[in-house]
């Protein structure tokens, strides 16, 4: 598949999504652009505001499996990763798969499991496999992870550890509607629910031909310098006590050239770096007075101070192609 072709896959998606969830456009891009990098979304936002139904919509316009895991803190590792059971009618044991064998995953607040059965789903976000009782099992490709969670109540949960925070790809969140788009939800969902009539508009196959045409958008050396750059800010920053890993600055790059291909365009430039980067790291450092409850903000913004002090590479645009 060609960048065109890629590019036209995933604004059906795009639209398909938009009649059902109104606004958040930029959310909905970011996401398209970590499932085309094979990333994975934690979408941290308070109830109601649609994060669950974002991640459906995206379910349902793409022909593949899709399964919905409630995550409580009496929710086991089995229960997400399977588990083997003794059949007594052939007096051997066998395998049952758990709901993480999908293309699809939404761990709906995820943050309400223990660290136990938050850590089951490393192996399988990371290496796209399952261990169950010593024997691997692979993944179907495209496996793509979105999981919910509210920043707000606190009590009962469990937040998730750097180990766990740094295999999601993106952080993003919903944020409020305006009172334009308020009146819309409101026109939108006046007689009926349009979530029953999405229909599936591309395959598994498709995506994963996507997801292999974006690794050809060209990244040129000045756009690699300042992505370096902008992680060896963040490494030296007096504000920040663990700054970005080797894994945080290849993720920046890759959904870089993501976004640079829904833009319909073959090459990254700086802006589509400045565009991921929030995103893509803030969720990765680790701040002095770390504050669990305003964490996020204040993490958002340390990232865009950074991008403040380090020089794009501003040569001839030839030079990014």
């Amino acid at each position: 598949m060609n960048l065109n072709k890629a590019r036209e896959t995933c604004k059906k998606i795009s639209e398909n999504i938009c009649k059902v969830i109104v606004g958040n456009e930029k959310t909905i891009n970011f996401v398209l652009a970590s499932f085309l990098c094979s990333g994975h979304v934690l979408l941290e936002d308070v109830p109601g505001v649609g994060k669950t139904m974002l991640a459906k919509c995206l379910s349902r316009s793409v022909d593949c499996k899709f399964k919905r895991i409630q995550f409580t803190p009496d929710l086991l590792p089995s229960d997400l990763t399977g588990v083997n059971f003794f059949n007594q009618k052939t007096c051997e044991f066998v395998y049952r798969p758990g709901p993480v064998f999908s293309n699809i995953l939404l761990a709906d607040e995820i943050n309400r499991a223990t660290p136990r059965t938050q850590s089951s789903l490393m192996e399988c976000m990371e290496e796209r496999q399952v261990t169950v009782d010593g024997e691997s099992r692979i993944l179907e490709k495209p496996f793509f992870v979105i999981a919910t969670q509210n920043p707000v109540e606190t009590q009962g949960t469990f937040p998730l550890p750097e180990a766990q925070m740094d295999r999601f790809l993106m952080r993003l969140k919903m944020g409020y509607p305006s009172a334009s788009e308020g009146i819309n939800i409101l026109d939108r969902f006046q007689q009926d629910n349009p979530f029953p009539q999405i229909q599936a508009v591309t395959d598994k196959n498709e995506i994963r031909q996507a997801q292999e045409a974006v690794k050809t958008v060209r990244v040129s050396e000045a756009v690699k310098e300042y992505i370096i750059n902008i992680v060896e800010e963040t490494r030296n920053n007096d504000k920040i006590i663990l700054g970005i890993s080797p894994r945080g600055s290849l993720a920046l790059m890759i959904a870089s050239q993501a976004l640079a291909m829904l833009k319909d365009k073959e090459y990254v430039s700086p802006d589509e770096v400045k565009e991921a980067a929030v995103p893509v790291l803030a969720h990765r450092i680790i701040l002095k007075g770390y504050s669990i409850s305003a964490g996020m903000d204040s993490s958002e913004a340390l990232i865009s101070s950074v991008l403040d002090k380090v020089t794009a590479p501003v040569e001839n645009i030839k030079e990014y192609a």
